[in-house]
């Protein structure tokens, strides 16, 4: 165990923390020049393309330090988005030290902040490291400076490296075997007990499952339970990835690795669970463990309607790799059959829409997203509700409380006001402000309504800072507030997909918004066709798309007026007629419409 390194690599998008663990895999000969790839730890096309990891990797490496002794050093990657945060603790809590990775360019941004902080929770050493200083815009100094300011870390011994070329790397792989300490013994328990930091389907081995082993040791034939769901199985293949995999006899206390037991089914296996030995159950489990939980929702419909099918089965196989992602089957009155989805965030709900239409090569339509809010019903009862189109009747229920998020903005101070006053327009409540830097970096902390957070705010929040500004946010908790229920009506029909809650104060400027918008969006017809927002069985905006139109008084040269009052009178019932029976079709834009829609 003296031998051993757990360490993890913090960093925000784009600071470099996939090339360092690139450079990482090659001085330590994990990897030859020919199997060597930029990023290789990030599998995905997404995640290369985008520059953030999804989905964790983890990797055993040997590596001979320079006193003479051989490591055995377990890179547990992580995802940097505050989406898996959860996740992210998990991994960290199977570490014993962090790789806190800054851009010498940028300085300590949103993400960099939320993930460290969960690193010192989990009582690891961090060990500073500042990235590409071989660019001319590089300053040491300042983001030194940074870090002990905004993170209260000290920076004087941060190791200076440039991923991209190899510079300093050499010292990063020293810094862990010498600052890093080795797993602890546990004395007091010699049974099994195993943190799950990860996990997923493989279609010949089942549910593979990363572990870091606390106490006790998993061999094959072992009779494991899982602690939180009581599930028992016999494990029958124990391993470590190299970085490809290879199987061991066993895995010892203070070991990372993985296991397979042909467990059938993911949602079995829990992240942050405890996995003990069936004989000889572990008396407490590993602190830590919670339920994941969506927290945002949303529709997804097939554009064709017989490519229903098709999607179910894309979220099947989704799903069997990302225990966090729940779906179950909703219909639509404008959208047919599809499915309301459960999301981690923002981000987890982009990956999820982009992976199924690229690797399943699907259309989809997907609503505007909403989050969960708790409905104070009149009888004492409190309902969840995530779908708008269910929110029960006005008169049922006394209030509705929604979910508030702990928003945090790091910005040049420049753009101070831009941010406080598009954090105001989402009716945010500032919370804390501090200045860094001299007074050149800022740091601004709001309490802002989640939903107010879901569709636009990161946009807008990128456009006010010329790109600058980063942030990142967590729930706080449920406050009550003045919600109500906003219909959209095309042609006299309720379009259920288009129902959004938003707050009362900002319904009218809303629904004014959404309807001028559909009004350029839906194909004129040969009829009138109405766009009414309403709230509460009350009509509070509207805009009309005219209808196309024969002259059918072209063929009059003339003549008596009660001649042409005769054929607009039956031009304008056949118009009725058509009113009655005809079907507006919404093109997909419409639907995006709703996410783009600007009301302030």
């Amino acid at each position: 165990m003296n031998n051993i390194r757990n360490f993890s690599i913090i960093a925000h998008i784009d600071h470099g923390k996939s090339t360092l663990a690139d450079r990482i895999l090659e001085l330590t000969g994990a990897l030859d020049a020919r199997q060597m790839q930029e990023q290789f730890l990030d599998r995905l096309d997404l995640e290369r393309e985008r520059g953030i990891t999804i989905k964790a990797q983890t990797v055993c490496l040997s590596y001979k330090a320079d006193d003479g002794n051989v490591y055995e050093l377990n890179l547990i990657d992580t995802p940097g988005h505050v989406d898996f945060n959860y996740e992210v603790s998990r991994s960290l809590a199977a570490c014993e030290g962090a790789l806190l990775v800054v851009d010498a360019t940028q300085g300590v941004e949103a993400q960099t902040l939320a993930n460290v902080y969960l690193a010192i929770e989990n009582n690891l050493e961090i060990i500073p490291v500042l990235n590409k200083i071989d660019l001319a815009s590089a300053n040491v100094e300042k983001v030194k400076q940074e870090i002990e300011d905004i993170i209260g870390i000290d920076a004087s011994d941060a190791i200076l490296i440039s991923a991209k070329t190899g510079e300093g790397v050499h010292d990063v792989l020293e810094a862990i075997v010498k600052r890093i300490p080795a797993p602890k013994k546990n004395d007091e328990t010699k049974e099994l007990r195993a943190l799950v930091y990860d996990s997923w389907f493989d279609s010949f081995l089942g549910a593979v499952v990363q572990v870091r082993i606390k106490d006790g040791i998993l061999s094959p034939k072992d009779k494991i339970q899982f602690i939180s769901t009581g599930t028992t199985h016999e494990v029958y293949k124990t391993g470590v990835f190299t970085p490809y995999p290879k199987d061991v006899d066993c895995l010892k206390s203070g070991e990372v690795g993985y296991f397979s037991a042909a467990i059938k089914n993911l949602k079995d296996v829990k992240i942050g669970d405890t996995v003990t030995l069936a004989l000889t159950p572990a008396k407490e489990p590993l602190e830590g463990f919670k339920e994941t939980k969506s927290v945002v929702f949303g529709g997804l419909f097939p554009i064709e309607a017989d490519e229903y099918g098709e999607l179910r089965s894309a979220l099947e196989k989704l799903s069997l790799n990302d225990a966090s992602f729940t779906y179950e089957p909703e219909s639509s009155v404008a959208l047919g059959f599809g499915f309301r989805c459960g999301y981690l965030g923002l981000l987890h709900m982009e990956v999820i829409r982009e992976r199924l239409e690229r690797e399943f090569n699907l259309n989809l339509i997907s609503t505007a997203p909403t989050v969960v809010y708790k409905v104070h019903m009149k009888n004492g009862t409190i309902v969840n509700v995530d779908n708008p189109s269910k929110l029960p009747d006005a008169g049922s229920y006394t209030h509705i409380e929604e979910p508030i998020a702990l928003v945090t903005i790091h910005s040049p101070e420049e753009y101070v006001g831009n941010i406080i006053k598009l954090c105001e327009e989402k009716r945010g409540v500032q919370d804390n402000i501090n200045f860094y830097a001299n007074g050149e970096r800022v740091v601004i902390t709001y309490d802002l309504p989640l939903n107010e957070i879901i569709l636009d705010f990161h946009d807008k929040l990128k456009s006010l800072t010329k790109g600058y500004a980063s942030f990142d946010y967590e729930l706080k908790e449920y406050r009550e507030a003045a919600l109500v229920k906003l219909d959209i009506r095309v042609n006299e029909e309720t379009v259920d997909a288009l129902s959004t809650i938003v707050h009362k104060s900002k319904a009218f400027h809303h629904g004014q918004a959404l309807t001028e918008k559909l009004k350029e969006l839906i194909e004129r017809q040969m009829f009138v066709v109405p766009i009414q927002a309403v709230v509460g069985g009350k009509v509070i905006a509207r805009s009309t798309v005219k209808a196309l139109r024969k002259n059918v008084l072209a063929k009059c040269y003339g003549g008596d007026i009660t001649r042409k009052r005769k054929l607009l009178e039956k031009q304008k019932e056949g118009k009725k007629k058509m009113k009655k029976l005809g079907k507006v079709s919404i093109s997909q834009e419409a639907f995006l419409a709703v996410l783009k829609v600007d009301d302030n």
